[in-house]
């Protein structure tokens, strides 16, 4: 599944010279530009930051001397330790985070269907949100974590649905209307909304 991706990227026909792409690139660059500057301002991990997870906003909060590392209560995202290190230790958080949320998602839908889920792994996927393998295990995009609950219902529906259906055809997706309620509505947000996403950490 087709996911979040931030930059220009040419593509060119098999046979077609880069000097035609880059070119074509030179003509449309004022285009180009403004679809960069039309892109969610960056929101880094620091304290006083809000973020969305699991389709909460929580503000990021720092406790240097707490012990606790990181942890998540009452839409606050606190982290403890060495300034320097808050940024990384909020991205390992979201990662377990949302990897047991999408595991335990993709099991019980599994169930479901009569099939097992071999293994989750989360990635820092660029081009995909979610992938099946032929052995049975899925992987998912870590930034999931930002995305409304009914978007990552439908990501890890999708991705069960290939566990039957290792195609995109009428009987997968009636399947993964059966997985999910809200087909049209999550896919509609990926498309249009996907990319913000990509603004936080």
């Amino acid at each position: 599944m087709d996911g979040p991706s931030r930059g220009v990227r040419l593509v060119l026909p098999r046979r077609a010279p880069l000097r035609d792409g880059l070119d074509f690139a030179a003509v449309k660059a004022t285009w180009i530009l403004d679809q960069i500057d039309a892109l969610p301002v960056p929101v880094p991990f620091a304290p006083g930051a809000v973020i969305p997870v699991l389709g909460q906003d929580h503000v990021i909060r720092h406790r240097p001397k707490a012990r606790r590392g990181v942890w998540r209560k009452d839409g606050v995202i606190w982290t403890s330790g060495r300034p320097e290190h808050l940024a990384r230790r909020v991205r390992d958080f979201l990662k377990v985070e949302v990897r047991h949320e999408l595991s335990d998602r993709a099991q019980d839908k599994a169930a479901t269907i009569d099939r097992k889920v071999r293994r989750v792994r989360i990635g820092d996927m660029k081009s995909r949100w979610g992938s099946c393998g032929a052995d049975g295990s899925l992987k998912f995009a870590w930034r999931l974590v930002f995305a409304p609950e009914p978007v990552i219902d439908y990501v890890v529906a999708h991705e069960v649905a290939h566990l039957k259906f290792m195609n995109h055809g009428p009987r997968f997706w009636a399947l993964t209307a059966k997985l999910t309620p809200d087909v049209a509505g999550a896919r509609r947000w990926l498309r249009e909304q996907g990319n913000f996403v990509l603004r936080y950490g």
